[in-house]
C-alpha cells in the first residue's frame, strides 16, 4: 500500500512541476506539451485514445466547490485511484483516494477564497495512467 500512495505522490509531484514549468497557454493541449507516456489528457490522450471518455476527468463549478468527476466504473481490478485538485502554481487544493468499494469516482473540493485563473484537476486509474484535465475559474 505505502509503495503505491509513493508513487502517487511522485506522479503528483511531477505533474505539478510540469504545469509549472510549461509556459504555453493550455497544458491539456494537443500540442504534445506533456511528455509522451507519463500524463494524458483529451487532447493528448496517448496510447490511451479510446479511453478519454472514462479516464479525463471532468470538473464542474458551483459557487466554491469545485466538483471532478471520473467517468469510470469501480471494481477490484480496474479502479479510479485517486482525484487531485491542483493550483496552476502547483499548490495541491485537495485530494481525494478511492478504493474499489467505492460506487463512483466523484470528490468535490473547497475552492481556495477568491479563486481565479488555471487549475488542474487529476485522475488516477489503476490500469490506464494519470489523466490531467486543465481549467480555468
Amino acid at each position: 500500500m505505502s509503495s503505491r500512495r509513493e508513487f502517487l505522490k511522485t506522479t503528483l509531484v511531477v505533474a505539478s512541476g510540469v504545469a509549472i514549468a510549461r509556459s504555453a497557454p493550455t497544458v491539456a493541449s494537443s500540442h504534445n506539451t506533456l511528455p509522451a507516456g507519463l500524463i494524458y489528457t483529451a487532447g493528448n490522450p496517448g496510447m490511451w485514445a479510446k479511453k478519454v471518455g472514462g479516464h479525463a476527468p471532468q470538473v464542474s463549478i458551483e459557487g466554491d466547490k469545485a466538483t471532478i468527476t471520473t467517468k469510470h466504473s469501480m471494481s477490484e481490478k480496474h479502479y479510479i485511484v485517486r482525484h487531485t485538485l491542483v493550483a496552476a502554481d502547483g499548490t495541491v487544493i485537495s485530494a481525494k483516494t478511492f478504493y474499489p468499494s467505492d460506487e463512483d469516482p466523484i470528490s468535490s473540493h473547497q475552492l481556495p477564497a477568491g479563486a481565479k485563473g488555471k487549475f488542474f484537476a487529476t485522475s488516477f486509474c489503476n490500469k490506464h495512467d494519470f489523466w490531467v484535465t486543465e481549467f480555468n475559474i
